[in-house]
């Protein structure tokens, strides 16, 4: 397999191309213009919970608190006491409302949470966040607290999943 790695780089942006075999296997673009962080995870605190609009303000240390919607609040926040290194909620299931439960059942002001950006701040709005965080990497992404495994679909070969399957059910820690 040949394999050619291209760096284009001006003032603007930096462009990274993984070429193989005369195809684009990978594109990487970063852009000057401003910080992105769009990925990145934060240890955070929760500043406010709002009931009204099922949402909560996270300070993550950027200019403007995250904002954190109750759909994307993962349920069992026990699950990443040891990770976030913060206190979870108590043993109780949260109550549950309509679909989901109740954002002042799921956090509490001051509570410590793992939370990852989705979305870039726009405006006067801090960055949109969630606490379902997911690392990519070139074939595996590891989402902490989602009990699921699955392999890329780049890896053709049946042989081949089914050895990373089969090596992934013997590492992969309960419930990630």
């Amino acid at each position: 397999m040949a394999r050619e790695l291209l760096v284009n780089v001006d003032e603007n942006e930096t462009r990274v191309a993984l070429v193989e075999d005369k195809a684009l296997a990978e594109l990487f673009i970063e852009r000057n213009d401003k910080q992105r962080v769009t990925g990145s995870v934060y240890k955070g605190k929760v500043k406010s919970v709002l009931r009204g609009m099922e949402a909560a303000f996270v300070d993550v240390g950027l200019e403007k608190d995250g904002f954190l919607y109750v759909r994307d609040v993962v349920a069992e926040l026990d699950s990443l006491k040891e990770v976030a290194g913060g206190e979870a909620l108590g043993e109780e299931k949260p109550k549950r409302r309509r679909s989901h439960a109740a954002i002042q059942d799921m956090l509490k002001r001051g509570q410590d949470v793992l939370v990852q950006v989705v979305k870039e701040p726009i405006g006067t709005k801090g960055v949109r966040l969630t606490s379902y965080v997911s690392l990519p990497g070139r074939y595996l992404v590891l989402m902490p607290t989602v009990d699921h495994t699955g392999i890329s679909r780049r890896i053709e070969k049946a042989k081949e999943r089914d050895r990373l399957k089969g090596f992934l059910r013997d590492i992969r820690p309960k419930g990630v």
